[in-house]
């Protein structure tokens, strides 16, 4: 019974992970993007805004992402209509993308305002200790990945090799 919820539960932190992961790697990949633009003086007067209004229409401001994706969600189901499959699956990708780079702008700006919402910060509160967890379960396993990993290092496969040879022939000697 507990393997089983293992086997259920490690596949969800790794998800989970992967999305945390996202989330804090693409807003400084989101960060250069509006560098490179030049939209700093755009994102300078949308943190003002977002300043002066109050929590609960700062969560209205928290859901435009996902009114931006609308038309991302329209070309993918077109595009699947029209069973282009591999150009579905590069506009999904870049629509996670986009979507999470736009949400975590959004939500780096309107953080203070949304965490002063009760029921907004038990979630995030809930949502950090969901991470701790995932990060938990995972890290047998990435602690045995990377194992495996140092093992086949090129100045060391060699010898991994080797090992696995004579493990093999003395199972089959047995």
């Amino acid at each position: 019974m507990r393997r089983a919820l293992r086997l259920f539960l490690v596949p969800l932190a790794l998800l989970f992970l992967m999305e945390a992961w996202l989330w804090d790697h693409l807003e400084p990949l989101v960060a250069r993007f509006v560098k490179l633009i030049a939209w700093d003086q755009l994102k300078a007067r949308i943190a003002r805004t977002i300043e002066n209004l109050p929590p609960k229409l700062t969560l209205l401001v928290f859901l435009v992402p996902f009114v931006l994706l609308l038309p991302f969600h329209a070309i993918e189901l077109i595009l699947l209509a029209k069973h282009r499959w591999l150009s579905a699956l590069a506009v999904a990708l870049l629509a996670k993308l986009f979507g999470l780079g736009v949400t975590a702008f959004v939500f780096d700006a309107t953080r203070h305002k949304l965490l002063q919402i009760a029921w907004f910060a038990r979630m995030y509160d809930w949502f950090m200790a969901a991470r701790d967890w995932a990060h938990a379960q995972v890290a047998p396993l990435n602690a045995r990945l990377r194992k495996y990993i140092w093992l086949l290092r090129p100045e060391r496969a060699g010898r991994f090799v080797r090992r696995l040879i004579r493990l093999r022939r003395r199972m089959q000697r047995a």
